[in-house]
This record gives structure tokens, sequence and C-alpha cells, in this order.
């Protein structure tokens, strides 16, 4: 295979559903997908175990204790586990566009990581999406969006521009490039060279602390928000707290500030027991 994809959830098995549906209709087969699980109950785990009779590619479940917010650790723990030599990231309330997986294999470059787009959903959009809208590809059509309550944009250019006009509108784009949670990708060999992600951040800018990392390594951001896209589902974030942000603003500063590269707790703590903390 040439890509692993993860992603994170936790207690939200509607939105996983949705997402791995997502996955089930690429264009390309050759990817494993990994739902790096952050401590859900017994729901998501038979929700996974009945969407991998239906599902096309392999299906793993990577699963930790709940300890409160510990995206960090639950993504280093994947990374370790998976089996290609490039990593698609993104999260468990992202569905992606049926070319998702093809342009990020396609743009794919050891120089660079790249950084992909999302377009945000209202809740009550969000709930209306159903298996057969996302198989159908209804579920990115601007004018069914539209119909379930979405409003009108100049963002959803996203989900309309294709080929040589996306990746025109790639360049033009002013926004800054960033490694994003919810869609970014690299070389597997990367991402061990800079021991993972920083396990001692939780919510605030973990994803783009990793990125700092990467590009205090050497690598260049590339943006695929026009080409590589999904619609992000509405939720919630009651976990977030001001310490939580405070602690992790600071560790991003230093890493910036000192030019970092590889996490004082990263993914190194895992390699030699294939997923699981060495004593």
């Amino acid at each position: 295979m040439k890509a692993s994809v993860i992603f994170s959830t936790y207690n939200s098995p509607a939105w996983l559903e949705k997402v791995l549906w997502g996955f089930f209709a690429q264009t390309v087969r050759d990817f494993e997908i990994l739902v790096a699980d952050d401590g859900s109950g017994e729901e998501t785990r038979k929700l996974v175990e009945r969407m991998r009779t239906d599902s096309p590619v392999p299906l793993r479940h990577v699963w930790q204790e709940d300890d409160g917010f510990q995206k960090s650790r639950i993504l280093n723990k994947a990374i370790v586990q998976s089996r290609a030599d490039y990593l698609i990231f993104t999260d468990g309330d992202c569905i992606p566009r049926s070319d998702f997986v093809e342009q990020h294999l396609r743009h794919a470059d050891p120089d660079h990581y790249l950084s992909g787009g999302y377009f945000k959903l209202p809740m009550g959009v969000s709930e209306a999406i159903t298996r057969d809208d996302i198989v159908s590809r209804r579920a990115f059509d601007v004018d069914w969006l539209v119909a379930h309550g979405l409003k009108k944009s100049h963002k959803a250019l996203k989900l309309t521009a294709r080929g040589r006009w996306a990746d025109w509108l790639n360049r033009l784009s002013p926004t800054r490039t960033t490694w994003n949670g919810h869609n970014a990708s690299c070389f597997k060999e990367a991402a061990i060279q800079v021991n993972g992600f920083e396990e001692r951040m939780q919510y605030g800018g973990q994803d783009c602390e990793f990125g700092d990392r990467l590009c205090n390594r050497g690598l260049k951001g590339r943006r695929i928000r026009y080409s590589a896209v999904c619609l992000h589902l509405d939720h919630g974030r009651g976990y977030v707290t001001e310490e939580m942000l405070r602690n992790s603003h600071q560790i991003r500063e230093e890493t910036r500030k000192y030019r970092i590269s590889r996490a004082r707790q990263g993914l190194d703590q895992y390699l030699a027991s294939g997923g699981e903390a060495t004593p």
C-alpha cells in the first residue's frame, strides 16, 4: 500500500461512521485506515468492527485508555503501527472528498509536507448527511448543501475547483501554510525524524507545532487546500481548558524560538514495542 490514513476520534460514533464511508468511497484503494481512538467506549469499538466488513481497504483500530485529551499520544501510537511509507492525517469529524487520498499521493514530495483544506458545515447540515449522500458525492455538491441549510459564500470554491484551476488557486491562496490536523500529509520517515507529535501538548496548536518541527528539520510546506478537501462536521469542544491553551502556546513558542526539530516526549518511546509505551 502507498499510504496510511490516520485520524483521531473520541466518543463520536455518528461522525466517525460518516468519515469512514468517505474513505470507503475513495478513487484509489492502495491505502490503509488507522482509527486513532483516544479512549472511546464500547459503541465506537463495535462500530469499527462492523464497518471493517464493508471496508475495501485495511481498517485498524488503535485504542488507548481515556486519560483526558491526549490526541498527540494516540497519533504517535498510530504512526508506529502504520505500514505505509506515506502518512495522511485528518480528523474523525472530517468527511474526505472522493479524491482526497489520490490528491495527497499525487502531490507527495519528500522535501515538503502537504497542507490541505476543509469546508466547515453547520450542525443541521452535518446531521443531514447520510451514507448515500457521501457515496453518491451529493454531500460535496454546493447546491445540495444549500438546499439543506448551508449559507452560500465564496468559501464554496474549495468544493468546485478541480484540476489546473485548483492547482492555480493553491498557489494564489494568501493563507499561510501550516500543518493542519484535519488535512495534512508527509512521509513517515520525516515524522519519525522529528519524533512525532509532542505529547506534552494537548489541545491548542499541537498540529501546527508538529509542522514547525518539520520545517526546522528542513521540510517546506505546500498548500493543496483546493485539491484535497474534506467536510468538517460541527461539534462542541467542552474538553478545552485555559491551562491546556497556555501550556500548548508556550511549547510552540519555544519550538519556534529555539528551532527545535524533535519532540521532547514523542513517538520514540513506542518504537520498540510497536505502538505501546515501553516501561
